[in-house]
């Protein structure tokens, strides 16, 4: 599916109340603590900019790789990387496919606090569909939070062609900045760990066209 120009992209409404979704996952992580050991602690997988501002405490991090999702640049960003007369993008893990980031251990005390923090964050508008995905760690797999996104949200963009991507690139600004810097910052943080993500270098490449 194609968009029409991001400039012309509808403004949805509030999505979703957050606050059950949130407890929905505090439940869910309670769960998990039963199991004890490494379980016992709060799991978070990033896979864009929590690589390179996590806003929260770990004791270890690693780098990981979940299946079943990949990362794409398709999710309208009208605040943080944009506004809503000319839109942003920002990533989403999207199905399919597989996903190379880093994965975050918080130890069980303080994770509340990381929740809170992560839903201000990521989830205002209730935008993501939080789930747990299996991660490989050092200590084998577990569970971890990743904020994923369903394509029939009306914050998935679809495919854009190219001259939309430059656009967006070139203009594209909000109250972090701009969608180009933004893709940047993760492209280079995903280096920096060693992860090398071909279509992002692609995407970029045409910043520069």
């Amino acid at each position: 599916m194609t968009q029409p120009d991001s400039a012309s992209a509808p403004v949805p409404p509030f999505l979703r109340d957050p606050a059950p979704m949130l407890a929905r996952i505090r439940g869910q992580w309670a769960g998990h603590q039963a199991g004890g050991g490494c379980h016992a602690d709060l799991w978070i997988f990033g896979y864009a900019s929590l690589i390179w501002r996590p806003d929260f405490e770990s004791t270890e991090r690693h780098a990981t790789r979940v299946h079943g999702w990949h990362r794409a640049l398709k999710m309208w960003s009208r605040i943080n990387r944009g506004t809503p007369e000319r839109p942003g993008l920002v990533f989403a893990l999207l199905p399919g496919g597989s996903c190379q980031g880093m994965v975050y251990r918080v130890p069980h005390r303080e994770a509340d606090a990381a929740l809170a923090a992560l839903w201000a964050r990521e989830m205002p508008t209730g935008v993501y569909d939080p789930r747990w995905l299996p991660c490989p760690t050092p200590h084998g797999p577990v569970p971890a939070l990743a904020f994923t996104l369903s394509r029939r949200s009306p914050n998935y963009t679809g495919d854009l062609h190219p001259q939309q991507l430059r656009e967006i690139f070139r203009h594209a600004r909000g109250r972090y900045g701009t969608t180009l810097d933004y893709a940047r910052q993760t492209f280079d943080a995903l280096r920096q760990h060693g992860i090398h993500d071909r279509r992002l270098a692609r995407l970029l490449d045409l910043a520069g066209d």
